[in-house]
């Protein structure tokens, strides 16, 4: 099976003693394709010269919520210009974040509604936080408008994917749904329909119950996929191929 990691910081300094090594293991597991998501301005190089000249990694340029204190408003200036010379995949990590203190809620929202803009204007999916902010992302989704992208680490209720689903968002899936304890995500996961599905690990972040407290990679995304494939008529198999095709479409990225 050929799989499609839609969110996985590669890019991070936790891997960069042995980046190859990670590299190396999620081909073996087969994890053929990773987005790699930014999350502030100052790491857009290092993020391009990774993922430059192998296969597989694509890259995201955006503004994560969570280094607001990172971000200045030419940063948003510059935006548009890398994109213009890069042609990346996707606009993010952007989006809000409700659960982290001393996060300005005001410049939350003034750097993420300008960064959906960006992605409407360049006709870019969005590849979004959102926690404990589902509600006011979904409404600022709307209130944008002609946007398409996936809410990474989805978290929210049956009723809110509901929603995203019908504005053409994808859900995505990574270790949280390996928990017994995630009820709510697994109702969501089971009913919801496939073809708005996508496979993540988020690494070096939440690791899947088999590995928690240990460092994430992508060549742990199986372990999501089987988890997934428990809660749902389909067989592995045809989930990985609907998953694969599903970031295959959003990104537009031939697979």
């Amino acid at each position: 099976m050929q799989l499609f990691d839609s969110h996985c910081h590669l890019d991070a300094p936790e891997f960069d003693g042995d980046r190859t090594e990670v590299l190396a293991r999620s081909r073996a597991a087969g994890v053929a394709w990773q987005l790699i998501p930014a999350v502030d301005f100052s790491g857009w190089e290092n993020l391009k010269a990774i993922c430059a000249g192998e296969p597989g990694l694509f890259v995201a340029y955006g503004l994560h919520p969570m280094f607001l204190d990172r971000h200045r408003l030419e940063h948003l200036d510059a935006l548009p210009v890398w994109i213009e010379q890069e042609r990346p995949a996707a606009v993010g990590e952007c989006g809000l974040d409700f659960f982290v203190e001393g996060l300005d809620p005001g410049e939350q929202r003034r750097y993420f509604r300008r960064q959906l803009e960006i992605a409407r204007d360049f006709d870019l999916p969005v590849v979004l936080h959102a926690r404990r902010a589902v509600e006011e992302v979904i409404a600022t989704i709307r209130s944008v408008g002609r946007l398409r992208g996936v809410v990474h680490s989805y978290s929210g209720s049956e009723e809110q994917a509901r929603q995203l689903i019908e504005l053409g968002f994808c859900l995505g899936i990574g270790g949280p749904v390996t928990f017994d304890r995630a009820k709510r995500l697994r109702r969501v996961v089971a009913a919801m329909p496939l073809e708005f599905l996508l496979l993540e690990t988020d690494a070096p972040d939440q690791p899947d119950a088999n590995h928690r407290g240990q460092r994430n990679e992508p060549s742990l995304l199986p372990h999501v996929l089987r988890a997934i494939a428990a809660l749902r008529p389909e067989p592995e198999q045809t989930i990985a191929e609907a998953t694969t095709a599903n970031a295959s479409r959003l990104f537009r990225i031939p697979v």
